[in-house]
C-alpha cells in the first residue's frame, strides 16, 4: 500500500506540473474575476429571499433587473472566450514566448470553429453573429482545446525558429506581430480546414465538443460517485503535502462551472429542481459546503481546540490559526500542526469533507436547497454568511450543521493529539 501510494502521489505530482494542465490552471484563475462581478449583479437580481421579487417589481416597475441581468450575461456568456484567451496566454507565457500574441491567434481560432450563425424560432437564420450560447458555459470544453492547442504550436514554432525575424533595432511590437504570422498562419488555417470539415455534417467543432465531450463530462461529474471523487482526493492530496484543490479544480473547475452555468438557464425558464435537469455538483458545492474552513474543513478542529485543547502547542496553533480559518485560509494548521503526513489526522481530515459532500449532495437533491446557479461568492467569505448568500436560511443552517458535525468529529482525534502534545512538553521535547 505504501508504494502504491508513493506511485499515486508520484504520477499526480507529474501529471499537475504539466505545461497543459498548469496553462490550464493559470488560464481559467483569468476568468474569477468576471465571474465574481457578474455573481455580484445577478445575486441583486436574484436575492434568495421571499417576496423580494414582488417588492422591487412593484418599487422599481417590471423592468427593475433588466440591466442586472445584462451584467450577469455580459460575464457569464462569454467565459469560454476568457478562458481560450488565457489558457492560450498562460500557455506561451510560461514558455516564456509572447503570450498575447498566442491568445489573440486563440481567440480568432476559435471565433471560427465556433456558429456564427443561429436560428430564431420564427425558422430565421441569423448571419454574422456570435451566439453567446457557445460563448459561455457550453463552451467552456472547447475554448480548452483550442487554447492548449494553440498554445502548443504557437510555441512549437518560435521554439524551433519557423518565424519571421525582423532586423535588430525594429520595436519588439512590430517583431513581435511579424513573429506570430507564420505560427499564426497555420493555426487559423487548420481552424479553418476544421470548420470546413464540420460545416459539411450541419454542426461545428463548439457544438460536437459539447454533445460528445462536455454533456457526457458533465454528467459524470454530476454524479454521486463522481462529486464523492473529487471531495476525496482534495483531502487526500492536501494530507500528502499537494494543494489537492489547485490539483483537482484545476481539472474540474471549468466542468463543473459549466454545471452551474446550465443551472443558470434552467432557472431563468423556471426549472430550478434536480428532477427538472438541474445538476447537484457545482463550484459552489465544493467551496462553499465541503471545505469552507478550508480544506478538511479544519475550522471544526480549531475550534474543538481552541475549547479544550491543554497542551501549549495546540492551544498555540489553534489560536493563530482560527482567524485566518473563519476565512477559509488553513495552511497555518495545515502545516503548523501539522496535518500534512499526520496518520492521526487523516481519518477525521477525510472523513469530514466526505460527510459534507453527503448532506449537500441530498439536501440538494430533496429540495432543501435550491441547486446552485451563476452565482458564486468570493472565497475567503466566511461561512454562514456565503451559505445564506448562495442558498438563503437553508443554505446557512446547514453549514452550521456541517460545522457542528465537524467539531465534533475533530474532536476525539485532536484530544489524542493534545494528549502526545501533553506528554512532548512534559519530556521536554518540541517539534
Amino acid at each position: 500500500m505504501k508504494e502504491f501510494f508513493e506511485k499515486f502521489l508520484s504520477a499526480m505530482v507529474k501529471i499537475s506540473s504539466t505545461k497543459a494542465l498548469t496553462a490550464l490552471k493559470d488560464g481559467f484563475v483569468l476568468t474569477m474575476p468576471i465571474t465574481l462581478i457578474g455573481s455580484l449583479f445577478l445575486l441583486v437580481a436574484n436575492l434568495p429571499i421571499t417576496g423580494y421579487a414582488d417588492f422591487m417589481a412593484s418599487t422599481f416597475g417590471e423592468t427593475w433587473n433588466i440591466g442586472l441581468n445584462q451584467v450577469a450575461g455580459a460575464t457569464f456568456d462569454i467565459l469560454a472566450i476568457v478562458s481560450v484567451v488565457g489558457i492560450a496566454y498562460a500557455y506561451a507565457r510560461n514558455d516564456g514566448e509572447d503570450g498575447i500574441s498566442s491568445a489573440i491567434i486563440a481567440l480568432v481560432s476559435f471565433l471560427i470553429v465556433t456558429a456564427s450563425s443561429t436560428v430564431t424560432t420564427g425558422g430565421e437564420v441569423v448571419s454574422a453573429i456570435i451566439p453567446k450560447s457557445w460563448t459561455g458555459g457550453q463552451g467552456v470544453i472547447s475554448a480548452i482545446i483550442v487554447g492548449l492547442i494553440t498554445g502548443f504550436v504557437f510555441t512549437f514554432f518560435l521554439k524551433k525558429k519557423i518565424t519571421i525575424k525582423m532586423p535588430d533595432g525594429v520595436p519588439d511590437g512590430v517583431a513581435n506581430a511579424f513573429t506570430a504570422l507564420i505560427p499564426g498562419f497555420v493555426i487559423i488555417l487548420g481552424a479553418m480546414i476544421i470548420f470546413q470539415i464540420f460545416s459539411s455534417f450541419d454542426t461545428t467543432l463548439t457544438q460536437f465538443i459539447f454533445e460528445a465531450l462536455q454533456v457526457p463530462m458533465q454528467n459524470l461529474s454530476d454524479t454521486f460517485l463522481g462529486g464523492l471523487i473529487i471531495v476525496l482526493l482534495i483531502s487526500l492530496l492536501f494530507w500528502a503535502g499537494l494543494h489537492g484543490p489547485n490539483i483537482v479544480m484545476g481539472v474540474m473547475a471549468p466542468i463543473l462551472t459549466a454545471n452551474a452555468l446550465a443551472n443558470s438557464e434552467l432557472a431563468a425558464k423556471g426549472l430550478n429542481t434536480v428532477a427538472e435537469g438541474a445538476h447537484i455538483v457545482t463550484p459552489q458545492v465544493i467551496d462553499n459546503f465541503v471545505k469552507f474552513g478550508g480544506t478538511g474543513i479544519t475550522l471544526g478542529l480549531l475550534i474543538a481546540a481552541v475549547l479544550s485543547a491543554k497542551s501549549k502547542q495546540l492551544k498555540n496553533i489553534s489560536k493563530l490559526s482560527l482567524v485566518p480559518g473563519i476565512f477559509n485560509i488553513n495552511e497555518p494548521v495545515i502545516y503548523g500542526l501539522p496535518i500534512v503526513y499526520n496518520p492521526l489526522m487523516l481519518i477525521p481530515f477525510i472523513i469530514v469533507p466526505v460527510i459534507a459532500y453527503i448532506l449537500t449532495y441530498v439536501a440538494t437533491a430533496t429540495g432543501i436547497i435550491v441547486p446552485f446557479v451563476g452565482v458564486q461568492v468570493p472565497w475567503t467569505m466566511p461561512p454562514v454568511i456565503s451559505g445564506f448568500i448562495l442558498s438563503g436560511f437553508s443554505g446557512a443552517v446547514l453549514q452550521i450543521i456541517i460545522l457542528a458535525l465537524a467539531v465534533v468529529i475533530y474532536y476525539p482525534f485532536m484530544k489524542m493529539q493534545d494528549k502526545q502534545f501533553i506528554e512532548n512538553e512534559e519530556k521536554g521535547i518540541t517539534d
